[in-house]
This record gives structure tokens, sequence and C-alpha cells, in this order.
């Protein structure tokens, strides 16, 4: 009876379809590249995209260095040196790379490769200059020996600030809760307490913030490359890149090469409890960390991993847990796919409007 009303009806609900079809909280992204780069070596690497074994690039050296770095190339026994020649040493290292980080198994350097070696990550390595030292399972892992703390059954480890090497651009009220918050999250999954103490020296754990090489053995390489790194039980040393810029909240924090503190607090807290690196990309034990991204929940992998070595926090359900965990990606599963339906609505009314 009114076509011209007909027509801006169809035209509205269009409108309002797309319109539903984008969240109104979108999903927390988890991104596996970085776009921006700071370490220059580690930047340079992107040039080797595609390489594989008989490939002369030069600088490849340099990626050998890498991976000798983490456990995955042993230094050449004759000349002590690396070559630019892409060999069946490289190719070996970059399989046993590809499967402990749970990547696509190829041997070659393609894009999910060069990407996860690019991206920022913790310091502690993955296998000891190849010897493959570290005890793994088919995602998380232990050192050598599986290293636990030993205070007991009911075990209280103390954690202390470094009174000497913390840095200025956050407050000691922003960083205390943040490392509250990281303790707690493993405190509540297996029978141990963890409490500050004002006593550095004879704390269980030291937390510090150092530059470039501060007399581990394990120097830093300034913004970006490696976050953090800390040793196994019960060494108890914590170590933070003072050079990177530690974020507490990304809504102040602005910058594109932000690092959410709480998660590498997170994560190298698992180091000091016993863990090594997970295969699991979704892990807090997964060794890389974008900047601008949030990692602090802990995974079923991270959990039995733990587990493992402590046994389980009384309190501690499982089936709650795993819940949860599901509710979580249900909930980003279903934000997807109203997505996808409300497009899809959108399209046929976009059809009928056309038919009228």
């Amino acid at each position: 009876m009114f076509p011209f009303f007909g027509y801006y009806y169809f035209f509205f609900l269009i409108c309002l379809a797309l319109f539903l079809s984008r969240p109104c909280f979108p999903a927390r992204t988890m991104p596996e590249t970085v776009t921006e780069i700071h370490n220059a070596t580690w930047h340079d690497f992107s040039r080797f995209l595609y390489a594989e074994k008989g490939s002369q690039v030069s600088g490849i050296s340099e990626l050998k260095k890498y991976l000798n770095h983490f456990g995955y190339l042993p230094i050449p026994d004759m000349t002590l040196n690396f070559t630019d020649t892409f060999d069946k040493q490289l190719e070996s290292a970059v399989i046993l790379y590809q499967k402990r980080l749970g990547l696509p198994v190829t041997g070659k350097l393609d894009s999910d490769t060069v990407s996860t070696i690019m991206a920022p990550r913790c310091g502690v390595s993955e296998n000891d200059n190849g010897a493959h030292r570290i005890h793994s399972t088919r995602h998380f892992s232990f050192f050598d020996g599986k290293p636990r703390w030993a205070r007991g059954s009911s075990m209280t480890l103390t954690y202390a600030f470094s009174p000497y090497n913390m840095i200025d651009r956050l407050s000691m009220s922003e960083i205390r809760p943040v490392f509250e918050r990281a303790f707690s999250r493993w405190a509540s999954v297996i029978p141990v307490k963890f409490m500050e103490t004002i006593q550095y020296e004879s704390a269980d754990i030291r937390i510090g913030f150092y530059r470039g090489d501060h007399g581990d053995g394990e120097p830093f390489d300034g913004v970006l490359g490696v976050l953090a790194h800390a040793f196994s039980p019960e060494n108890g040393r914590f170590h933070l890149d003072a050079a990177e810029t530690w974020a507490v909240d990304f809504d102040q924090e602005k910058s594109k090469l932000a690092v959410d503190l709480e998660s590498v607090a997170t994560h190298e807290i698992g180091h000091v409890l016993g863990l090594a690196h997970s295969a699991v990309k979704e892990a807090v034990m997964y060794p890389s960390l974008s900047p601008r991204t949030k990692k602090v929940d802990l995974k079923i992998d991270d959990v039995v991993g733990v587990q493992a070595l402590y046994g389980s926090n009384p309190d501690f359900r499982l089936s709650n847990f795993l819940e949860s965990e599901n509710s979580s990606n249900l909930a980003l599963g279903s934000e997807s796919g109203l997505s996808k339906w409300t497009t899809s609505i959108a399209f046929l009314l976009l059809i009928l409007f056309l038919r009228t």
C-alpha cells in the first residue's frame, strides 16, 4: 500500500542487521605475528622467508646463532663458526623448533615459523643446545631432572622485589597487584602459597628489572627480543628486561611496543616453579608474546603440567576449571557465530528488498 515506506522499512532492517553483526564487546585476540619489531637482528630474519635446505643466504648465520641460543642448534665442532648456508643441520634445527613450538613441520622457513622466530619471547631455552635435556611431554615440559621446590606438604614460598633494580615508568603500587594476581593464579591450582617479604636476599624468589649484561650469563637485548627469564627451582632468580615498555593497563599505555607485565610475570612464575615451555600456543607457558597482548589465564596444559610437580590444590576442581574454560571458548565462538548469522540475515533482507 505504501511502497515508499516499505522500501525504507527494508532498508532500516538491513542497516540494523549489519549493525548487530559487529560485536559490542569484541573478543580479545592473541596475534601470533608481530608487525613492528625493534630488535634489529630478529627483524632482519624476515628476509629468510621461504629459505630451505641448499639456500645460500647472506646473514643466515645470525639465525643459526638464534637457534643455538635457544637450544636447537649446536656450535659446529670443527670451525666453531656458523656459515650462511642452509645446510642439513639447520634444517634439522628448524624441524625441531617447529615440533617443539607446535608449528607445521616443514623444515623450511615458512611464514608461521619466521613470524614465531621474530616474535618477542621469554629468554629460557627450549633445549640445552641440541642435547634434549628438557623433559618434554606431548605439550608441557619440565627442566632436566624435573626440579621442584621442596618445603614439606604445606609450602609457602616468599618473594621480594630488588631494592636497587626496578623501573621508573611504573610505581610499586602498580607493580605489586600485578604480581599478587600472577602468583595467585598458580596458587589456586597447586598446594603452594606465595607471600611477599621485604628481605630480598633471603627470599625464595627474587624479582628485578635489568638491562643488557647483568651478571647471570643471559644478557638482555633491548626493546622487544627477549622480554624476561627466570631460573628453575630452587634458584629463584626472576629477571625482566628494563628496556621494555612495561604496561599494566593498555587503555593508559598507548605505545605499540607495550608489553603486558602481568602476562610475562605469570609465564615466568611457571619457570620458577619448574615448568619449561609448552608447545600449546594458547598456554601461558608458550614462549612468545606479541606486544599489546594479554595472556594471563592458565590453560589446562599449564595446570596439568604444574600439578605433575606439586599435586593439586585441595580446593581446585578440574570439572569447574574445564567448564569455565569451555564457557570462555563458547563465548568467543558465539560472537563469531552471531556475526556470521546477522550478516546472512542482512544479505537475505537485501535480496527481498531488491525483489519488491
